[in-house]
């Protein structure tokens, strides 16, 4: 297998999926040309020209709402936003209609879409442009929400969204475009959407991690195992929603434990969800209450020291786990 960048694999998903379709094309500010803010996109407009590969105008909502009007013609636009932070600019398209059309057509129109972009903390650009939507976006039916933290992961989730019938939030993480890792370089190397994977397994505690927090997670779990003899299964949901609860609780069922590690604010998280859903489904296998690391309750600081406290840490995981166990 390639070695590749997550932002490489991005790129080879995208390229693979425009040659198998099309009417798979990529549309946002600065795609084209100048090859994509974080360079997701490089190369594919020289390749396939101004028809597959769309720059536009810095206009948030108008080319979401183009990109919902050309999925309910039968194309499948996938539409990259600078970073999710400005989608919330596009919010009214995104959940008043891309999210709701085939309800409120009574079926009549699928919108086979994928918004795509970095997500979550940066480095040092603060409040506006560190934020975690996942959960926001998640909240509202209709839409499904991805979020890789492997280059492998990376393309064969991105391909599976485009090729679903219905509108994908696809989250990046903005941190992570340069890790490496091995990729499929079969062309019909996919993913389905709603299966979790278990990164590490263990038998002590479960550490249920996604995107920028699952390195952090594999990381805590290797030192808790090397002090302690504390074995933790990491798993990586990959996609939000629909969420796979059942590989989470399969593995409560063997650890006892849980710590729920994710860089977004705590009040009204995914992982509040998590956590609800394992008590529903396996409150009688905890051993210990279930324990997150979020980020800080503050917009995200410029400064670096604060940046770096208010984020989860390898650090704050290790010292969870201790907790649970009661270390």
């Amino acid at each position: 297998m390639a070695v590749l960048t997550i932002r490489d694999a991005l790129n080879q998903a995208l390229r693979e999926e425009i040659i198998r379709d099309e009417n798979v094309f990529v549309m946002g500010e600065e795609v084209a040309e100048y090859d994509g803010a974080y360079k997701v996109t490089r190369g594919l407009w020289k390749e396939f020209g101004d028809k597959r590969v769309v720059d536009t105008p810095i206009t948030e909502l108008g080319f979401a709402a183009i990109g919902v009007g050309a999925a309910m013609a039968g194309v499948r636009p996938v539409i990259e936003f600078m970073t999710w932070n400005f989608s919330i600019l596009a919010a009214d398209q995104i959940i008043n209609h891309a999210a709701k059309m085939l309800y409120m057509s009574g079926g009549l129109f699928n919108i086979p879409i994928v918004f795509r972009g970095p997500n979550g903390s940066a480095f040092q650009v603060s409040s506006q442009h560190s934020q975690a939507l996942e959960g926001m976006y998640a909240n509202f039916p209709g839409l499904k929400v991805v979020m890789p933290s492997t280059a492998a992961d990376a393309k064969g989730l991105l391909k599976s969204a485009i090729r679903d019938d219905n509108p994908v939030i696809f989250m990046e993480q903005e941190r992570m475009y340069g890790l490496k890792g091995e990729v499929p370089e079969d062309e019909d190397f996919t993913i389905p959407l709603g299966v979790a994977d278990v990164k590490r397994e263990g038998k002590d505690c479960t550490i249920v991690a996604r995107s920028m927090t699952v390195p952090l997670a594999l990381q805590a779990a290797e030192q808790i195992q090397s002090e302690f003899d504390v074995s933790c299964e990491v798993i990586d949901p990959r996609t939000i929603k629909p969420l796979d609860i059942d590989t989470i609780v399969a593995s409560i069922r063997k650890t006892n434990r849980l710590v729920i590690a994710e860089e977004s604010h705590e009040f009204a998280s995914v992982g509040a969800e998590i956590s609800y859903q394992v008590m529903d489904h396996a409150f009688d296998h905890l051993d210990a209450p279930i324990k997150r690391i979020s980020t800080a309750e503050a917009p995200m600081p410029y400064a670096k020291n604060l940046e770096a406290a208010a984020l989860p840490s390898v650090e704050k995981i290790v010292a969870a786990v201790k907790e649970v166990c009661y270390l």
